[in-house]
């Protein structure tokens, strides 16, 4: 098969698996993660992926939205079209709880592995029988109580603005908010001529819970294909939801709802919705029951106690109370009381305006009448509902309030009719001033409210949202919009309900007055109507700010209409961030223009370090190969160029210090500048300064992030240092910007630059030049250890060392060099080139090759470089380098640690559960599971086993197959179990903790040693019970990875294999994803029906 066939053809396998489609940003690492390589777009002919994609439309379509991000979907084929139904028809995509986002962070993450949720603490037995559908069961009661884990947080713990965005929806009309948004006049539509200076909006955010049902109200677009949150028409499920509350007038378990509500109406109730009903008083009323369970009970909507409580002003407030729930009377054999006595018992509750507890009553009435209360009147509640109003709490007659009835209109008044022909005039009264209520409500829905609640923009919960960069005036107020399902596109959707409602309803005109800060729906270019804000006002038009894209315009006021109050459920959707580690400079002009040249009108991944009203986010650009740190280059952008080293080609460097040797071969020099010796002057005044001042709390890192740049004290005194990589709260890598060396520490070392020296020291480019030796192979990867050992030895802190320019790489950013030593300057067949070339070190290595510098090489001061070299040069070059190869080497029998291999790890019995995560799924019949109670204790060694390699001497050991070590995979430590040995260098491990092989080099493999060796291998590989197959395809392999990979579990077991080795035990379990919060998924359920339907297509 050809390749660009079949590139095709996975690239087809990867889209098929997402029903949503991926971002463009996010299909490299997706098809990586199948294939484990990149699309070869440049090899197949093509600049760029995007122009790839494009040029195989019967394998992709693409879609780009109005906020710009592309998104990817597979084009189904004769062969694959079935396939794509049966993927089509799964619950949710590819990520469960994942991250509908434009980009997704490769690197840089701040764990050593991203947790997910966790597995929640109830569950059904698998052999249940149910109706439901296929891998959802009901829960019962709790089986077991564990606790949550340090820093994960459920699925379940959203956000209530997160599970939808119906427009309408009253959930956030009680937050008080302050709003702040910087206005610009850029234009998603057209460019503008001039920027506003900002714009503080200040909107009154008081409560108007008196809007009516029908401000819920959602247009349905044939052609829209809105997100899961807009998937249903709320008033329909309010309506219903009603319908099911009535028949219940004793109420109804929360739990229990969606059984009724699928058996009434043949449709799947919204999980989200659940968490919205303390938010609906106008559909239901909400009690939690005193048992202190989990559930709660849900009645109707009590309207006349409602109305009570508004009309009634001089009403004082009872304790707290559950919401009241009207039943009707109590069935049985009313005693009939004296007519005084319930005389007596209307007088006494006029005086209880906020009600009486019935189990009051009795000891209200003896004290206010000095007569003795009815011994069976609180059994007969029932006979007091003509001269009071009864609300019972939970159907018990003991907890029931009483009230005064309210007085009738004189004239309504009808002297000779009966008790009850009252009753039915009071009610007739309440009902009718209550629908009069609501009518006004609904005629006010169409005019201009000036205390519109819109509730606060919440920002994303996943690790890595998306964000559009608008615009900025400082990098402390970057204008931005989050990018995803809750935000741009719920945005779009009801954008396109707003034109929908505007252009075809000709009733509405525009406004006539408007007033500054009021809001306004506006018909921009394009016909698009827009949200926006009242900034100022001429005689013919307005300046207003578009709430939702943060930039601002004149229009004129014909083409403002009043915003109806249905679309001001959705946050305005322009906020601001701060950039980290720019703050000190936020207002330079040169800082502003490079960060604005690089990030206006372009969509990133964004680490967000602080939540408060501006986050502080680092922006990340993951349209290549490599994540890069935006915030981070833009500081280097407007370092002091004078203060920068420019090497020229065919120069002369002297007194050059080498300060760092890596295993490549590369090279980090140091050359005397003007910027070098500014560096030491400021860092001999940080070294007074720490002297004399005390350390404080302020002195230390309190927010570790990639790309800052603090002070870490390294053999008495203080050095300059990037953060790279934050492996956890203790431990991260930092390179040193002025020696090139990179190490791990942590993070209590590091210190922060005082602010009195902080903006002149980050003004200082790195003094570390990367350098490459000339005329050797820069493609041969590693070097071999003792190669590099020589070269340590030989130069590394040498700081009168030389070096010539042959070549500077600008791209790469390094420079070729010839390397002399002191003694060997400046004679070019002396050079440390020449002698490492020469060397009889390289033959004996197969994945290096080396030979002598060809005729035709370049040398400096030579037309040839065949010259030969002295005798006792090379002599004497191979007897040092012999004695450097005797000091590197250890001894092989101490490699080893003869303490024995950790307990295996505790499973539950057969029969029992335990809470796991699965870290690798291949298919059903193999994946790997970690117990969660033991991921912390995970968590602590990789954080300790970082550190201690960081810093130890490297060992050149001689590895032997199927024994364990320690090897750095992905800037990570692992105990690993070595599986095999290549010749070109390599080695294939096992990760005894993760369950992954990996091939790495063989430098990276170190001895574990002893304090490493307690904790026991958490990876165990197991199967799932419950469904049987032969052999699994591709297709369903991947649905099966889709629901459990990188997902906490709940694993109920069914057989342990044990084994003498601790990583070939095996355990045989049914596998439940209990991130919903009241249904429960069996995997095997769910993979049983789809090989029933993969079966029907074969």
């Amino acid at each position: 098969m050809l390749e660009g066939d079949l590139v095709s053809k996975m690239l087809r396998a990867v889209l098929q698996s997402h029903k949503n489609g991926v971002a463009l940003p996010r299909l490299q690492g997706e098809y990586r993660s199948l294939t484990g390589d990149w699309i070869p777009f440049k090899q197949l002919g093509f600049p760029t992926l995007e122009a790839y994609l494009r040029s195989v439309p019967a394998v992709v379509r693409i879609e780009t939205s109005r906020s710009g991000e592309i998104t990817c979907y597979a084009m189904a084929c004769t062969e694959t079209a079935r396939i794509a139904q049966l993927v089509a028809r799964q619950r949710s995509s590819k990520r469960k709880t994942g991250r509908q986002v434009n980009c997704q962070m490769r690197v840089k993450k701040t764990m050593p592995f991203f947790l997910e949720g966790k597995p929640k603490a109830t569950l059904r037995q698998p052999g249940f029988a149910s109706n439901f559908s296929v891998g959802k069961k009901p829960n019962p009661a709790p089986l077991r109580d564990k606790g949550n884990s340090v820093g994960v947080k459920p699925d379940a713990e959203m956000s209530p603005y997160m599970l939808h965005t119906t427009l309408g929806n009253e959930a956030f009309k009680d937050i008080p908010v302050q709003r702040h948004v910087t206005m610009s006049t850029n234009n998603r539509f057209s460019p503008k001529a001039s920027l506003q200076p900002p714009l503080q909006m200040h909107l009154s955010r008081t409560s108007t819970k008196e809007m009516s049902d029908n401000l819920n109200q959602t247009v349905e677009k044939p052609n829209v294909k809105p997100p899961a949150s807009y998937t249903y028409k709320m008033d329909e499920v309010q309506n219903r939801i009603k319908e099911i509350l009535n028949k219940h007038n004793n109420g109804i378990w929360i739990s229990k709802l969606p059984h009724f509500y699928k058996e009434l109406y043949k449709e799947d109730l919204n999980q989200g919705i659940l968490q919205q009903f303390e938010h609906w008083p106008h559909i239901c009323t909400v009690e939690k029951p005193c048992s202190g369970g989990q559930d709660l009970l849900l009645y109707p909507a009590k309207r006349k106690q409602l109305l009570r409580s508004e009309l009634d002003t001089e009403k004082v407030p009872l304790s707290p109370l559950p919401g009241p729930k009207q039943t009707p009377p109590l069935k049985g054999c009313p005693t009939v009381m004296a007519g005084d006595f319930k005389e007596k018992v209307a007088d006494l509750l006029v005086k209880y305006t906020s009600g009486l507890w019935a189990s009051a009553l009795p000891k209200a009435f003896e004290e206010m009448y000095k007569v003795k209360f009815p011994e069976d009147a609180l059994k007969n509640l029932a006979s007091l509902s003509d001269v009071c109003s009864i609300d019972y709490i939970s159907g018990n007659p003991q907890k029931a309030i009483l009230y005064a009835k309210l007085p009738l209109p004189t004239d309504k008044i009808q002297k000779d009719a009966g008790q009850a022909h009252g009753d039915n005039d009071i009610k007739a009264m309440v009902e009718q001033e209550y629908l009069q209520v609501e009518e006004s409500i609904a005629e006010s829905a169409n005019t201009f409210m000036e205390d519109i609640t819109v509730p606060l923009l919440m920002i994303p919960t996943e690790a890595s949202p998306s964000v559009l960069v608008v615009e900025l005036s400082n990098t402390n107020e970057v204008v931005i919009r989050y990018v995803g399902k809750d935000y741009s596109a719920a945005q779009e959707l009801m954008e396109d309900e707003m034109k929908e409602y505007y252009s075809k309803n000709p009733k509405i005109t525009p406004v006539q007055a408007v007033n500054v800060g009021q809001l306004l729906a506006v018909n921009a270019e394009e016909d698009a109507w827009l949200r926006a804000q009242v900034i100022s006002t001429e005689e013919n038009k307005i300046k207003v700010c578009y709430v939702d894209y943060g930039f601002s315009e004149n229009v004129e006021k014909s083409k403002a209409y009043k915003l109806n109050p249905k679309f001001c459920s959705l946050s305005f959707q322009a906020t601001k961030c701060k950039l980290a580690g720019l703050e000190v400079l936020s207002d330079d002009p040169d800082l502003v223009k490079v960060v604005e040249s690089l990030t206006c009108g372009k969509i990133f991944a964004v680490e967000i370090l602080d939540k408060a009203d501006i986050p502080l986010v680092v922006l990340y650009d993951t349209s290549g190969e490599d994540d890069i740190n935006i915030n981070a280059t833009c500081l280097k952008a407007i370092c002091d160029k004078s203060l920068e080293v420019h090497l020229q080609v065919d120069a002369m460097y002297t007194n050059v210090k080498v300060t760092n040797i890596c295993s490549d071969g590369t090279l980090y020099c140091q050359v005397p500048c003007k910027g070098l010796n500014k560096l030491s002057d400021l860092l001999r005044k940080i070294e007074d300064y720490f002297h004399c001042k005390h350390m404080t709390s302020e002195c230390f890192v309190s927010l570790p992030f990639c790309g800052k740049i603090c002070l870490f004290h390294c053999k008495g005194k203080w050095l300059r240092v990037e953060i790279t990589n934050v492996h956890s709260s203790r431990a991260l890598d930092v390179q040193f910007l002025d020696s090139g060396t990179v190490t791990s520490v942590k993070v209590s070392e590091l210190r922060e630059i005082p602010p009195r020296f902080l903006q002149e020291m980050i003004a200082i480019p790195p003094q570390a030049i990367k350098c490459c030796l000339a005329d050797l192979p820069q493609s041969i990867g590693m070097w071999t250890p003792d190669a590099v050992l020589w070269l340590r030895d030989s130069v590394l802190n040498c700081s009168d060392c030389s070096i010539k320019v042959t070549k500077v790489d600008e791209t790469r950013g390094i420079a070729h060099v010839y390397l002399f030593t002191p003694k060997n300057f400046p004679d070019p067949h002396r050079s440390i080139n020449r002698q490492i070339t020469n060397a009889d070190l390289w033959k004996h290595q197969k994945d290096v090759f080396l030979s002598a510098i060809s005729s035709g090489a370049d040398s400096p001061n030579s037309k040839n470089g065949n010259m030969p070299m002295s005798g006792n040069t090379g002599e004497n070059f191979r007897k040092n380098l012999t004695d450097v190869i005797k000091k590197s080497m250890v001894d092989h029998t101490s490699a080893f640690s003869t303490e024995e291999l950790p307990p295996p790890v505790h499973l539950s019995k057969p029969g029992e559960h335990m809470d796991v995560y699965v870290p690798v799924a291949c298919h059903p019949g193999y994946f790997v599971i970690q117990p969660w109670q033991e991921i912390h204790k995970l968590e602590v060694l990789m954080e300790e086993m970082i550190l201690y390699y960081s810093v130890s001497e490297e060992r050149h050991i001689a590895v032997e197959k199927d024994q364990v070590y320690a090897a750095k995979v992905e800037n990570k430590w692992h105990r690993v179990l070595l599986k095999g040995i290549l010749t070109n260098g390599l080695v294939s491990v096992y990760e005894l903790d993760y369950g992954k092989h990996e091939l790495v080099n063989i430098r990276k493999v170190q001895p574990l040693v002893d304090m490493f060796r307690k904790l026991p291998f958490q990876a165990v590989t197991a199967q799932l019970a419950g469904v049987k197959c032969n052999q699994w395809s591709e297709e369903a392999s991947m649905v099966f990875r889709n629901h459990v990979e990188k997902k906490p579990l709940v694993a109920l077991v069914q057989t342990v294999i044990e084994n003498a080795n601790p990583w070939d035990r095996k355990v045989v379990v049914y596998l439940v994803d209990t991130s919903l919060p009241d249904t429960d998924t069996w995997i095997h359920d769910f993979m049983s029906e789809y090989l029933i339907e993969l079966s029907k297509v074969n």
